[in-house]
């Protein structure tokens, strides 16, 4: 894997960079779609590939591992070959659904014993494991195993759970390095840092991780539901301490907004259930803002459901019909409204990448989040 900075921004610590895989060419910044269970919600295959177009994905390693199995996914030869998706695919290591979804979580030194949230039966994850099951679901980047501490967080409890992810951290990379890649190309370990919102810990975490010289570097144990500017805090805090030549993830983020901020910090790669999760339910976000298309109030709009036209649905299809395939719950609705805002999420890294290539990245966040910042 290769990452080559093409740009920084003058003005903001914003980054367009390009990182190469086996499957493809990644541009950033990029947002990658979540594949929880070998498929982004509701759109097909040839609607990714055609339309929204995402040049890296993202596949769940615990409901991957639950369902369909590893052993189904190695005969398959791998979760590109299972799913029919061509282009890269990043993995994360099942640590923070292990701890959301789980009861009665045992977390010891070797690992994390816990339930399905399927059928109640007991499972183990260590680091060791995690990076094998990773291996049999084949994704270009791999994650290594943590604990994603929740918050609100004590100092004492983040700090020995951020010491514990080291420790966890060295057993991954010592597995990687020892253990053959399961197909005919390259998987790459990415560390991750913790330390909930305790600048010394995230020093300390982005330091330690720094110092292993890993492919790239993922921030995680944010948008947990600390508040935005805590958030923003640390990423700028832990950006500042990474190497600028590698490739910096921000798990789980976020908003529109939230993305743009953190890209002027420096973040170059994202992923989050948000625009699959909220369409099914209705909320679209859009260049002018955010809306509940259930609303009365777009019962006789026929204009496009955004003016920005970066989807073929913002053209073929208006405000008031998308209103009335949810209210007589048409499935159509909600496949409709997916297919937007996974096309906005995509167009606003894309924008965002022109303007830093462009030098004008700053003028045009601001503008960009005062805009997304309202409720239509």
């Amino acid at each position: 894997m290769k990452f080559k900075l093409e740009k920084n921004d003058l003005s903001s610590s914003a980054r367009a960079g390009s990182l190469k895989t086996d499957h493809g060419n990644i541009q950033t910044p990029i947002f990658m779609p979540v594949g929880t269970a070998a498929t982004v919600k509701g759109v097909h295959q040839r609607e990714l590939k055609e339309i929204i177009k995402p040049e890296i994905i993202l596949g769940n390693t615990y409901h991957l591992y639950l369902r369909p199995g590893t052993e189904i996914l190695k005969q398959a030869g791998g979760l590109h070959q299972f799913m029919n998706w061509s282009g890269p695919i990043l993995s994360d290591s099942g640590g923070y659904q292990v701890y959301s979804l789980s009861d009665n979580i045992k977390i010891k030194e070797d690992g994390v014993t816990f339930k399905s949230h399927i059928d109640g039966s007991k499972h183990f994850f260590s680091p060791e494991n995690a990076v094998e099951i990773q291996r049999k679901i084949g994704g270009d980047i791999i994650m290594a195993f943590d604990e994603c501490t929740p918050y609100p967080c004590e100092y004492e409890y983040a700090k020995d759970s951020m010491k514990m992810t080291h420790r966890w951290l060295d057993r991954c990379i010592e597995y990687d390095h020892k253990t053959p890649f399961d197909y005919d190309y390259q998987q790459f370990l990415f560390p991750i840092i913790q330390g909930s919102v305790y600048k010394d810990l995230r020093k300390q975490s982005a330091d330690y991780i720094a110092s292993k010289d890993a492919p790239g570097n993922a921030i995680g144990g944010l948008s947990v539901g600390e508040p935005a500017e805590e958030m923003y805090a640390m990423t700028e805090l832990v950006c500042g301490r990474l190497p600028t030549d590698k490739p910096r993830y921000l798990m789980g983020v976020g908003t529109p907004v939230n993305i743009l901020e953190n890209i002027a910090l420096g973040i170059d790669m994202f992923d989050c259930v948000m625009p699959t999760r909220n369409a099914r339910n209705g909320m679209l976000f859009t260049s002018e803002g955010t809306l509940n298309i259930k609303n009365k109030k777009w019962k006789n709009d026929f204009s496009p459901i955004d003016t920005a036209n970066y989807c073929f649905v913002d053209t073929d299809y208006s405000k008031a019909y998308l209103r009335h395939l949810f209210t007589v719950k048409e499935m159509l609705g909600k496949q409709i409204a997916t297919l937007h805002n996974l096309s906005f999420y995509l167009w606003l890294v894309r924008e965002a990448r022109k303007h830093i290539l462009a030098g004008d990245f700053t003028f045009w966040k601001n503008q960009m989040c005062h805009q997304m910042d309202n409720r239509l």
